[in-house]
């Protein structure tokens, strides 16, 4: 979100050569740059294969504060402008954010009217980039191929913790237990907290638990 915001105020373009090794801001949001998940690990051709990476999102996080602090970027273009008072970055950018569950609603909303930013802005952001690469949903196994957006995940055909949600769904899960999910279609969304870290408890129940909270939601 706070990326879009970048875009809809002229300040980057998605096509911006953020490197390293020539990755656009486009790579480093959908997971394509080729980095590994953390500083250090193996590293595969920009653009040949979905991988998970914080250390990306850090990177283009440092690039566009230049060095300023990360938690103040976010309240500016994010935090404060959607009324998420209750929530702040601690650590790093690609892991860091601490908030309410009432806060990260404010978010799912934010995405489905959308607030913030324009709607061709949130449509660019949640349309998937390199739509064929095949990849990985850390904890959830290999997809073939996995589709991601500009930093939304988007479900596609792969079965996993979106449930039955439409292909066109969105959504994004934390080693906290937390996740939120979109549909655009549809006009739904679900949230969630947890106060159990991410695990075997996530993998079994959120494809359960997100097709009933979608059959809920329609049915209301």
């Amino acid at each position: 979100m706070a990326f879009a915001v970048e875009i809809d105020w002229g300040m980057h373009k998605i096509t911006d050569n953020f490197g390293p090794r020539g990755a656009t801001l486009s790579n480093l949001l959908s997971h394509s740059s080729g980095l590994g998940l953390e500083e250090g690990d193996p590293m595969v051709p920009i653009g040949t294969k979905r991988v998970y990476s914080n250390v990306g999102i850090d990177h283009a996080v440092d690039v566009v504060t230049k060095g300023n602090e990360p938690g103040e970027w976010l309240n500016d273009r994010v935090f404060r402008g959607l009324g998420m008072s209750n929530t702040r970055l601690e650590g790093r950018a690609s892991s860091g954010v601490v908030g309410s569950t009432e806060d990260l609603m404010r978010m799912g909303v934010a995405w489905l009217r959308p607030d913030g930013i324009g709607i061709e802005t949130r449509n660019r952001f949640v349309k998937p980039f390199l739509p064929d690469l095949d990849g990985i949903v850390p904890g959830f196994g290999k997809f073939s191929p996995c589709p991601w957006g500009l930093g939304p995940e988007i479900r596609g055909e792969k079965h996993h913790w979106m449930g039955d949600w439409l292909p066109s769904s969105f959504g994004h899960f934390g080693q906290s237990g937390a996740m939120l999910l979109v549909n655009l279609e549809e006009k739904i969304g679900v949230v969630a907290t947890s106060s159990e870290d991410f695990g075997a408890w996530a993998v079994a129940m959120w494809p359960e638990w997100t097709s009933a909270a979608r059959t809920l939601a329609l049915a209301s």
